[in-house]
């Protein structure tokens, strides 16, 4: 697992896209190389039995299609979307599935992957909920992790980035559905932008 030391600039494109868009966490090269070592990793420990990604909506879908282009095996893809309630910026933990996975997680190999973990609250219920589904195992494939903000035990197989605890957007992450498609993590700088 990594800890990125950010860039100070904006760049262009974020530029374009608004005052509320601050300075790079994680770069857009950075992201390539780590997504792309997240994937070998996963070819080695799951070459006998590929598994099924489970990407968490909205939020993961962009790390999500570049890291299952990144595996080198025949893996099977499936969606959940969870709602959980609280703050503009923070997860109360309690949470409402908004849409199910159609597959069948008996037996399976599972991967869930997400775009970020802050309390881990949310994190903590989907495993649970997911684990009493009988797969064979299930493993947390996270881009990026809040230091020092888990309110509760979290066994993170891959990690992408530990980042501060700063509101981010791009690579997925938004802010009122804004901002998912920077092609690098930036700071929110505006804080009157409320994330969904």
């Amino acid at each position: 697992m990594t800890t990125p030391a950010g860039d100070a600039s904006v760049g262009p494109a974020a530029t374009r896209l608004g005052s509320s868009v601050g300075p790079v966490v994680v770069g857009a090269e950075d992201l390539r190389r780590r997504v792309a070592e997240l994937g070998a990793a996963i070819t080695a420990d799951y070459a006998e039995h590929p598994p099924l990604l489970v990407g968490v909506l909205k939020g993961a879908f962009v790390f999500m299609s570049d890291l299952s282009r990144a595996i080198d095996l025949p893996v099977d893809v499936d969606f959940m979307a969870v709602s959980s309630y609280g703050s503009a910026t923070r997860t109360s933990g309690v949470v409402r599935i908004v849409k199910d996975l159609d597959a069948d997680l008996s037996g399976r190999h599972v991967v869930v992957v997400e775009d970020i973990v802050d309390s881990g609250l949310t994190l903590s219920y989907l495993q649970r909920y997911l684990m009493a589904r009988g797969p064979a195992s299930l493993a947390v494939c996270a881009l990026l992790v809040k230091e020092g903000q888990q309110r509760a035990p979290l066994d993170l197989r891959y990690v992408g980035f530990r980042i501060p605890a700063d509101f981010v957007v791009g690579y997925g992450l938004d802010a009122d559905e804004r901002l998912r498609n920077l092609d690098a993590i930036h700071v929110l700088a505006d804080p009157s932008s409320s994330p969904s």
